[in-house]
């Protein structure tokens, strides 16, 4: 940034022509307020430029020579009128004095100091007594120069606070870095005065502003969305009005959601399918009760109301959609029924694929933002493939197609044997039936009266379904699991932390009765890991035409088998006896299970995205002559247990 007399000079020409031109209408309707009678008879809000002797004269009084912008400043003007819109006069050499922390903030800024507080901490504790204040008249706004926070070139920062910001103190590198954002302040508030009032704010800084933004939107449409995203930042500070609308929806695919509104667009009803489902996802997201946030549609229409409100109920029961015109909306159906499966790799390829093919609404459209309110498809798009999504060309500009983000499901098995990251390792059992599709599993493993898949759902929002059928004994075992496709030809179930507990004298798979009706094979796993005095078990067991084929059985030191367990599969000797050896022996055998059989789960789907569930039969035995099971479950939604023998 430069910091000549000559650049200062431009700058404040320029900002008191414009403040006069934009005062001109209100002069007009009524006597202009005192303070501004003589700028705008001069169109300057400046003053005479102050000669070197009188700097000098204020460094002497001061004790200390001034910050460089702030004394070329003063050369050209000796103060300032107008800094923004809550500063009416910023100080020249007469008004500049010590702060002497005259109002007490040290107390509250940044407040007691310990090991965990920042340099930047350390620094604000020391400002409000050394600080030089500049603001002469505000409205309670403190302007403050710190000679105790320099940077290499011997700029003091600024630091500004108001007792109605309701926040910390806001930092300025410089002095000159302050008056910019003053001026482009000064924009913004003309801008949202010109919108109340129907006036119409316009000069040479607008118009170079607007024409900013048009190369911005073109700059992301050809894929050079972090320069576009630059231009936008710099016009949304200025007020120009499309600029919050196009710089939000790069923002949003970024994965940022706080401030994100699609400002004039939200209520715009050619804009409405795209931008309202994913402002009303968030608020749904977030848990909030009642209907369309107040901020989200300012000025919007009864009909565009009513159809945000049918979009609301739509996201609360689980039945919206996201459609899309042309070869593009083809690419969304199909991806859509890839996630629905669990394959969200080969969703997000679809998608990918299609981007190109990708048209806007109108003008003020960038990408497609919609899709982060799909149930399916919105967890989909994580912050990396946010960026590529960006950086891929779209709607026939030209550009370089970005290289592929890595995808997110590792392959095989072995990976359920880690658990989540930075979580204690959890139980979890799942089932592999083979040439079955997913709609299938329901007559094949669902409990008694279950004809379908109950609706896609989350891990949580599975958990929190039912886990019993109506007319389920008290001891039966009964699963919610995850459904999807496996590999070519095969299709899982999968429960997270299983209610049950393992116990080989009463397990009884439900992969058993359903290789009875298929023929085919029916692979059951079941890992526990040890709690309290439970020790952990792995199990694995093949069925095929209702009949176990082959079992193994591990609890950390012993390993029993049953039927032709293939060698492969058989934990390497030595293994049990090492630190954590169960897990080595559970991912030895997922990982030669995976290769024995082609298949896979899909980790992503299972733990970020939304799959079928289907409740199914029992997973233990009835009780035999003279025994007796006492059941204790959490019942989702109660504080307590439910205790049933």
């Amino acid at each position: 940034m430069t910091d000549t007399s000559e650049d200062w000079r431009s700058l404040l020409t320029r900002w008191s022509q414009e403040w006069a031109d934009a005062r001109a209408a209100e002069v007009a309707q009524g006597e202009p307020a005192a303070r501004d009678e003589e700028p705008l008879r001069t169109r300057r809000l400046g003053f005479p430029a102050a000669p070197e002797e009188r700097i000098r004269a204020l460094e002497e009084r001061l004790g200390t020579r001034l910050p460089p912008s702030y004394r070329t400043f003063l050369a050209v003007s000796d103060g300032w009128r107008h800094a923004g819109g809550f500063v009416w006069l910023l100080a020249g050499t007469d008004g500049a004095r010590w702060h002497e922390d005259s109002a007490g903030l040290s107390e509250y800024f940044p407040g007691e100091l310990d090991d965990d507080s920042t340099p930047q901490d350390h620094l604000l504790a020391g400002m409000w007594g050394r600080a030089l204040q500049l603001d002469v008249e505000s409205d309670a706004l403190y302007v403050l120069l710190d000679p105790g926070d320099v940077d290499d070139a011997g700029e003091w920062a600024v630091y500004t606070w108001a007792p109605w910001h309701a926040d910390h103190p806001t930092r300025y590198g410089s002095f000159r870095t302050f008056m910019d954002a003053m001026y482009r302040e000064f924009h913004h508030l003309e801008v949202s005065r010109a919108e109340r009032t129907g006036s119409v704010f316009a000069n040479a800084t607008t118009r170079a502003q607007d024409a900013a933004v048009d190369t911005a939107r073109l700059d992301a449409l050809a894929g050079r969305y972090e320069q576009a995203a630059a231009t936008l930042a710099e016009a949304v500070s200025y007020g120009r009005p499309r600029a919050a609308g196009l710089r939000d929806q790069i923002r949003r695919l970024l994965g940022e959601t706080y401030m994100v509104y699609f400002h004039g667009l939200a209520d715009d009803p050619v804009y409405v399918p795209e931008v309202v489902p994913v402002l009303l996802a968030e608020h749904v997201r977030t848990g909030r009760d009642g209907g369309l946030p107040p901020q989200s549609l300012p000025g919007a229409s009864d009909a565009v109301r009513a159809t945000a409100d049918g979009i609301l109920r739509q996201l609360r029961e689980g039945t919206y959609r996201y459609t899309a015109e042309g070869p593009f909306g083809r690419a969304v159906e199909e991806a859509r029924e890839q996630a629905r499966w669990g394959e969200t790799d080969a969703a997000w390829h679809t998608l990918r694929a299609a981007l190109p093919e990708w048209r806007p609404l109108s003008a003020d459209h960038l990408a497609p933002i919609g899709l982060c309110a799909d149930p399916l498809l919105g967890p989909l798009i994580t912050q990396e493939r946010g960026r590529e999504l960006l950086a891929t060309p779209r709607a026939g500009q030209p550009g370089n197609t970005p290289p592929p983000t890595a995808d997110l499901d590792p392959p095989g098995l072995a990976w359920a044997a880690d658990g989540d990251p930075g979580r204690p390792r959890d139980a979890y059992r799942f089932l592999l039936l083979e040439g079955v599709a997913p709609t299938g599993l329901p007559a094949l493993i669902g409990a008694d009266g279950t004809t379908a898949l109950d609706a896609p759902a989350t891990r949580r929002e599975a958990w929190r379904l039912p886990a019993d059928a109506p007319d389920s004994a008290p001891w039966a075992d009964l699963a919610r699991m995850a459904v999807g496709r496996a590999g070519p030809g095969w299709s899982f179930a999968f429960e997270p932390r299983p209610r049950g507990r393992f116990d080989e004298q009463r397990f009884t798979s439900p992969a058993l009765a359903a290789s009875a009706v298929t023929g085919a094979r029916a692979v059951t796993v079941w890992s526990q890991p040890a709690t309290g005095h439970r020790p952990a078990v792995f199990h694995l067991s093949v069925a095929r035409n209702g009949e176990e084929h082959y079992a193994l059985t591990t609890d950390g030191t012993t390993t029993t088998t049953r039927g032709p367990v293939p060698e492969s599969l058989l934990p390497p000797p030595g293994t049990l006896s090492q630190e954590d050896g169960l897990r080595r022996a559970e991912r030895h055998v997922l990982e030669a299970l995976a290769h024995h059989l082609a298949v896979r789960l899909p980790r992503f789907a299972l733990t970020h995205s939304r799959l079928h569930t289907v409740l199914t039969r029992p997973w233990n035995r009835p009780p035999g002559p003279g025994e007796v099971y006492l059941t204790v479950r959490i019942v989702p939604g109660s504080p307590g247990r439910e205790m049933r023998s």
